[in-house]
C-alpha cells in the first residue's frame, strides 16, 4: 500500500480559505488585495483574478468616508477588532463586516445581509403598520364613542326638555346635563316677557365650586357689561367664543369689582356662549366655562354645543306655546264650569280632571243653577271628545240646557227633549249625553224636612244617593238616547225622594269605566268608595272618589257633582260655606 504525501500546512490553510462559503479577503499595508476568496469575489459582484493586487479604495471609491471605511482604519490603526453593518449603494446591498489585524495584514469577513434585513425592515414596518393601525381604530373608536356620547346627550336633552312645561326647571335640567360633557360649569339665562334677564339654569362639575357659582351668578346679572359674552350674543344673536380667557376679557366684561372677585375663585380660561333663539326670538342664552386644566373647547364640543343650544330654544318656545295654550284652556274652563250655586241647605261640591295632557278642559261638564221659581237645577254632561273642539261644543250644549231650563220652567224630560231639537235645528255639531236634575221642594216637602228628585237622562250613567246611613241607591229611570240626533221619541222623568243627611252623586263614565273591566264592576266599585264616605264632608268625598276610583292615571274626562241636603230647619252648617245666589233670587223663598 502506498500512501500520497500529506500536503504543507500552508496549502492546507489555503483550501480551507478557499472553500469557505462566507466570503473573505485580506488587505495588505497599501490597501491592496492580498488575497480574496470565491465567495468573497462574487459577493463583490467581481472575479478572485479581476481584484488581487488591486487598492480597494480605488475599486470601491464610494466607501471612501463611508461606514467600512472607518472601520477598516479604526482596526489597522488600534488593532482592537470591530465589525460594522452598513448599505452599500452602488452595489444595492446590506453588508456585515468583520475585521481584525493579523501579520499577513487586515482581514475582512463579510456577508451580504440584504435579505436578511429586508426581512427585517418588512417585519418592522408590519409591526408599524399594526400598531398605526391599533392606533387609527383606537382613535377611531374613540371619535366614535365621543360621537355617540354627545348623540346620547342631544337625545338626553330633548326628554329632559320636553317633558316639562316649567321654564325655570327645563333650563335647569339643560345645566345638569351638559356638564361636564361639554363643559366645566354653565350658567342658562332666560329673559322673562317683560325684559329682565335671570341666570335660571346653573351647574359645576366640582361640587366644592358650586357656591362660588352660584354667587357670582347672582352678581353678573346685573353688573355685566354690554360687551360681555351673554349681552353679545343676545344682541346680535351670534355664538361669543373666547378659547383663551385673559384678565382683560374679565375686566371688560365684568365691571362690578364685587362680581370679579365672586368669579376670581371659578378661575375660568375659555368661555363659550350660545343665543337661544327659536322662530326668529332670541330669550335666552347658554354660557359654557372651562377651566384651566380643561382648555379652550373641541371642535365637537362647539359643534354639539351649538347643536344643543338650538334644540334646547326650540323646546323652550314649545313648552312657553304650551303654557300659553293651557292658560288659555283654563281661562275656558273658568268661564264654562263656573262654581256652583249655594242655595239654602244644599250643599254643592264640583270637580273636574281633564284626560288630555297639557289641556285643562274637555267634553265633559257640570252645570247648577235656580230656576226662576227658586228649585235648584243641576246638570252634568259628555260631549264626545277630549280636546278644546269638545270644550267649545260643550259650550253651546250647556248653554242651552241652562237657557231653556231657566226660561221654560219645565220638567227635566222636556229640557232634554228642547235642547236636543234645538242642537239639530241650530246645526250645532255635537252629540252629547247629559242628565238634568230638579231638586224640588213644595210647601209640604219642606214641612217635612223632604226634598225630591226629579231627573231624566240622555244616554248618560244613572246618579248615586248616599242616604245617611251608608246605604247607597242607584238612581234609574228610562234611559234615552242623547242630545243632537233630533230624538222623536219620549223622554221621560225620574222621581225619588232626597231625605235629609243625603248626597246626591252625578258623574260622567269616565269615574268608573276602565280598559279591561266590566261597567258594572266599575260602578260597584264606586258604590263601595261612596259607601266608606259617608262621613267624610263634601269636598272630603269629591277628593276621595277622584283618587280612589283614578288613581295616577286618567283615561277620560272626569267630571264629578255632589249635593249634600242639610237639614231644612236648622242653620246651614258652618262646613257647608255661605250662601251662593244669583241676586234676583231670595234666600229663603
Amino acid at each position: 500500500m502506498t500512501y500520497e504525501a500529506a500536503p504543507p500546512p500552508g496549502d492546507l490553510l489555503l483550501q480551507a480559505v478557499e472553500g469557505m462559503e462566507r466570503p473573505l479577503f485580506v488587505l495588505d499595508a497599501d490597501w491592496r488585495f492580498r488575497y480574496i476568496n470565491p465567495a468573497g469575489a462574487r459577493v463583490l459582484d467581481r472575479t478572485v483574478d479581476g481584484l488581487l493586487g488591486r487598492d480597494v479604495w480605488a475599486e470601491f471609491p464610494e466607501a471612501v468616508g463611508g461606514p467600512f471605511d472607518e472601520l477598516y482604519r479604526g482596526v489597522r490603526s488600534t488593532g482592537v477588532t470591530a465589525g460594522t453593518e452598513a448599505w452599500f449603494g452602488p452595489l444595492g446591498k446590506w453588508f456585515r463586516a468583520d475585521a481584525f489585524l493579523t501579520d499577513a495584514g487586515l482581514v475582512v469577513t463579510y456577508d451580504d445581509v440584504t435579505e436578511r434585513r429586508r426581512m427585517l425592515e418588512e417585519r418592522a414596518a408590519a409591526v408599524t403598520d399594526r400598531e398605526e393601525a391599533a392606533a387609527s381604530a383606537a382613535a377611531a373608536a374613540e371619535s366614535a364613542e365621543l360621537a355617540g356620547r354627545h348623540l346620547l346627550l342631544l337625545g338626553e336633552i330633548n326628554l329632559a326638555m320636553t317633558s316639562t312645561l316649567d321654564v325655570d326647571e327645563a333650563v335647569d335640567r339643560f345645566a345638569h346635563l351638559v356638564v361636564p360633557t361639554l363643559a366645566d360649569w354653565c350658567l342658562v339665562s332666560v329673559v322673562d316677557p317683560d325684559g329682565t334677564r335671570r341666570d335660571v339654569g346653573r351647574a359645576h362639575s366640582d361640587p366644592a365650586q358650586v357656591a362660588a357659582m352660584h354667587r357670582y351668578a347672582d352678581a353678573r346679572v346685573a353688573t355685566n357689561h354690554a360687551s360681555a359674552p351673554v349681552p353679545t350674543a343676545l344682541r346680535n344673536n351670534r355664538p361669543v367664543i373666547i378659547p383663551e380667557l385673559t384678565d382683560a376679557h374679565i375686566e371688560a366684561m365684568v365691571v362690578n369689582p364685587t362680581a370679579r372677585e365672586e368669579l376670581r375663585p371659578l378661575r375660568p380660561a375659555a368661555v363659550a356662549t350660545f343665543p337661544l333663539v327659536a322662530r326668529g326670538e332670541t330669550f335666552g342664552a347658554i354660557t359654557l366655562v372651562n377651566g384651566s386644566a380643561r382648555g379652550a373647547h373641541t371642535g365637537d364640543e362647539l359643534r354639539t354645543a351649538e347643536i344643543a343650544s338650538r334644540r334646547a330654544a326650540l323646546a323652550l318656545d314649545n313648552a312657553r306655546l304650551a303654557l300659553a295654550n293651557q292658560q288659555v284652556a283654563e281661562r275656558l274652563q273658568l268661564s264654562l264650569l263656573s262654581p256652583p250655586v249655594q242655595p239654602d241647605q244644599l250643599e254643592l261640591a264640583v270637580r273636574y280632571r281633564p284626560a288630555t295632557q297639557g289641556v285643562s278642559i274637555g267634553g265633559d261638564w257640570y252645570d247648577a243653577f235656580l230656576q226662576p221659581d227658586g228649585d235648584t237645577v243641576v246638570v252634568i254632561g259628555d260631549v264626545m271628545g277630549h280636546d278644546i273642539e269638545a270644550a267649545a261644543a260643550m259650550g253651546q250644549v250647556k248653554t242651552l240646557v241652562r237657557g231653556i231650563a231657566f226660561d221654560r220652567l219645565e220638567e227635566p224630560a222636556g229640557v232634554i227633549r228642547r235642547v236636543d231639537h234645538a242642537l239639530v235645528g241650530l246645526a250645532v255639531p255635537a252629540m252629547a249625553t247629559a242628565l238634568v236634575c230638579r231638586i224640588e221642594q213644595g210647601p209640604g216637602d219642606r214641612a217635612a224636612g223632604l226634598r225630591r228628585l226629579r231627573w231624566a237622562t240622555a244616554g248618560h250613567p244613572d246618579p248615586m244617593l248616599l242616604l245617611a246611613d251608608g246605604t247607597v241607591l242607584d238612581l234609574t229611570a228610562p234611559v234615552g238616547p242623547p242630545v243632537g240626533i233630533g230624538w222623536l221619541g219620549p223622554r221621560v222623568d225620574g222621581v225619588a225622594e232626597m231625605p235629609e243627611g243625603s248626597t246626591l252623586l252625578l258623574f260622567t263614565d269616565g269615574l268608573f269605566e276602565r280598559r279591561g273591566m266590566l261597567l258594572d264592576d266599575g260602578r260597584e266599585r264606586l258604590r263601595e268608595v261612596l259607601a266608606g264616605s259617608v262621613d267624610l264632608h263634601l269636598d272630603q268625598l269629591c277628593d276621595r272618589l277622584l283618587a280612589e276610583m283614578l288613581g295616577v292615571g286618567v283615561e277620560d274626562d272626569v267630571a264629578v257633582l255632589a249635593v249634600r241636603a242639610h237639614p231644612v230647619h236648622a242653620e246651614r252648617p258652618a262646613v257647608a260655606g255661605p250662601n251662593v245666589l244669583p241676586p234676583a233670587v231670595p234666600l229663603v223663598r
